[in-house]
């Protein structure tokens, strides 16, 4: 077989530049400390990888969504708690005004006080979060929650409940609707207070039943509330423990994709000095076949 001076020059050429595009891919990944650079690399492991990628962004994005769940079940937690404050002031009010020692002129000042707790106890129930939103209005967040009319206070909002995804198989309630906290069994908080301080503005004594009916109502009202604010809490133990999850499943997914993609540093080193020798052999090849002519055997 006839080889020509340019075959040889080609195949050295060639050969060097193998060496030469091994010695670059070496030192590219020890650079980024990577082991998977493009899929040709390792196709199963980058299919994984970008898998574990995706499971971590999912994961992440259900972190934020854990933490505005929370952020949004603490304030309806506060919120209720007020509002069972508004409610146990208007209960203890109501036992004192059962007194039958008060005169009229005292049981209109009882009611002028009253009248005070029923306006805090309104703007509770119209309490916006921290996106603007009402937050017993449903899903009708930009609909102010309660309205006062001729008719007395009105529920102008739905009966939905917003949900947030909080991991991959739940979605959490994270709102109260104000029909469920201020109209229990359809008796409305505001119609009980209001109906007392009616009775309390009107002249002659106080009717032998109005104190007991007030408190009869007012109790399922705090009872009521109480019970919202206690799933309200187990909501928030249940955020808890998924983001306890969620922190463990983010190491998990963080230490797989390391395994998968970051570098053996010792074997890259080792390969990249393995690479270095052949390139150098590729080049005193092709600088001794180069050289090669007759006029040196001659």
């Amino acid at each position: 077989m006839r080889v020509s001076t340019s075959t040889l020059y080609d195949q050295g050429t060639r050969s060097m530049l193998q060496q030469q595009d091994g010695m670059f891919r070496l030192q590219q990944h020890l650079s980024t400390g990577k082991r998977i650079m493009t899929p040709s690399d390792d196709p199963i492991g980058a299919a994984r990888a970008h898998e574990l990628s995706q499971s971590l962004s999912l994961n992440t994005q259900y972190t934020d969504n854990r933490h505005r769940a929370t952020d949004s079940l603490q304030l309806v937690d506060s919120t209720l708690g007020s509002v069972s404050n508004v409610i146990q002031n208007v209960r203890t009010m109501a036992v004192a005004a059962g007194n039958p020692a008060f005169s009229d002129s005292e049981r209109k000042m009882m009611a002028v006080e009253l009248r005070g707790h029923f306006e805090e106890l309104l703007g509770l129930a119209n309490t916006k979060d921290e996106q603007g939103n009402y937050l017993f209005s449903g899903f009708k967040g930009n609909t102010r929650s309660f309205e006062q009319t001729a008719n007395g206070v009105e529920y102008k909002g739905d009966q939905e409940q917003r949900l947030i995804q909080v991991s991959g198989s739940r979605q959490l309630p994270v709102s109260e609707t104000g029909d469920a906290i201020f109209e229990p069994e359809g008796l409305s908080l505001f119609n009980t207070i209001d109906d007392f301080i009616t009775t309390l503005e009107t002249p002659g004594g106080m009717p032998e039943d109005a104190v007991s009916t007030a408190l009869q109502d007012l109790d399922v009202a705090l009872d009521n509330v109480l019970t919202k604010r206690a799933a309200v809490g187990s909501r928030l133990q249940e955020v808890d423990a998924l983001q306890q999850i969620g922190e463990d499943t983010a190491v998990q997914y963080q230490q797989s994709l390391s395994r998968l993609q970051d570098l053996d540093f010792a074997q890259a080193i080792s390969d990249i000095t393995r690479q270095q020798a052949l390139l150098e052999a590729a080049q005193k090849t092709f600088t001794r076949v180069s050289g090669l002519s007759l006029f040196n055997i001659i």
